[in-house]
């Protein structure tokens, strides 16, 4: 078993999400919140990837701690994988969710319904002694014309994953903690971990 797991994020929310998965396999996981005086990473990579690993490494080198990161987003087709890694400042720096679907909906207005595919795309870093590992996890889908559903973040609300008529908005958490691609990397950090030990 492994002691100590940092996840690189301020979101407590985000960590009680990943605790489930790994609590079998790590005594403690703790996040930047729990760090005196730690410090968020500039994203400054043009790839989920690149951002993970940057993360992971920064934090694992400031705290010696095995580092688990993740940088995950919105891929829309016809916008040529817009927003991409800018997912969660689209409209700008401070943009809140509302925002970021406004604009969204904006540059799909004249695409017509069946071109609207996309993906939830979230890439995981595990930074160690030696190596670091990404991890990736991605969930089909279709953009729909208007958000609905209250449940989520981000652009859930006009997210509508392959095999399912609402979004995930709609679909509730039970639906998206089984299918989401944070969940399908997680679950290949849990394999490698397992492989480790």
């Amino acid at each position: 078993m492994i002691d100590k797991l940092l996840v690189a994020t301020f979101n407590r929310g985000k960590v009680k999400e990943i605790i489930p998965f790994l609590e079998k396999h790590i005594k403690e996981v703790i996040c930047l919140a729990d760090l005196p005086n730690a410090e968020d990473v500039e994203e400054t990579g043009t790839t989920f990837e690149e951002n993970a690993v940057l993360k992971a490494e920064t934090q694992f080198r400031n705290t010696g701690l095995m580092t688990l990161a993740d940088d995950s987003g919105l891929e829309v087709d016809a916008l040529n994988g817009e927003p991409g890694v800018f997912s969660a400042r689209y409209a700008g720096e401070k943009a809140t969710d509302v925002e970021n679907n406004r604009k969204l909906l904006a540059q799909i207005r004249n695409i017509p319904k069946e071109e609207r595919t996309g993906r939830f795309r979230c890439v995981m870093a595990f930074a160690m002694q030696d190596k670091t590992l990404t991890f990736d996890g991605t969930v089909e889908g279709m953009i729909q014309d208007r958000a609905t559903g209250d449940y989520g973040f981000g652009y859930d609300p006009l997210f509508i994953p392959d095999g399912y008529d609402k979004s995930f908005g709609e679909l509730g958490k039970e639906v998206k903690f089984k299918i989401s691609h944070r969940t399908r990397a997680l679950q290949k950090v849990v394999e490698h971990i397992k492989n480790y030990l």
